[in-house]
């Protein structure tokens, strides 16, 4: 059988999951299922960030909504590391429409509409790569053996 690959995704507690107080849940069920935070910070996103974060959405009706949204409140932007990260948090978070979303999902637990659905995350290791390097420099990476790795 292959080893499952270490990767590195970006995540991000949306201003929704900010302004409820969910990040520390958030990032509780990251940390349980074996992932580990590399990297984390609470900031605003500027417009600026906004733009270049969603950019394939940009020409899209709900870009302004979406733009207004992202940059109203502080947001935790996170970087996890594990073996099949992206696909793992993907998994972990749930359907993007939260009535879609499975119970046991941080959406399908957690969000309550569409936009204000609680987090973000890469949809793929070219896209977490991308998105990693708008928040982060190679400097704010923290690298550290967990405890229990060797069962991971």
């Amino acid at each position: 059988m292959a080893q499952a690959q270490v990767e590195r995704t970006f995540v991000m507690v949306k201003p929704d999951g900010v302004r409820r107080g969910l990040i520390g849940e958030v990032v509780r069920r990251y940390e349980a299922r074996g992932l580990k935070v590399v990297a984390g910070k609470m900031m605003r996103i500027s417009r600026e960030l906004a733009e270049k974060h969603y950019e394939e959405h940009k020409a899209k009706p709900f870009f302004p909504e979406l733009e207004r949204f992202i940059t109203s409140s502080p947001v935790f932007a996170m970087a996890l590391e594990g073996r099949n990260a992206v696909a793992v948090v993907r998994a972990m978070n749930g359907a993007t429409k939260p009535w879609e979303a499975a119970t046991g999902t941080v959406r399908g637990d957690l969000a309550l509409a569409l936009t204000p659905n609680v987090v973000h995350a890469s949809d793929s290791v070219a896209t977490a790569q991308r998105e990693l390097a708008l928040y982060f420099t190679e400097a704010d990476y923290v690298p550290y053996q967990r405890v229990d790795e060797e069962y991971l």
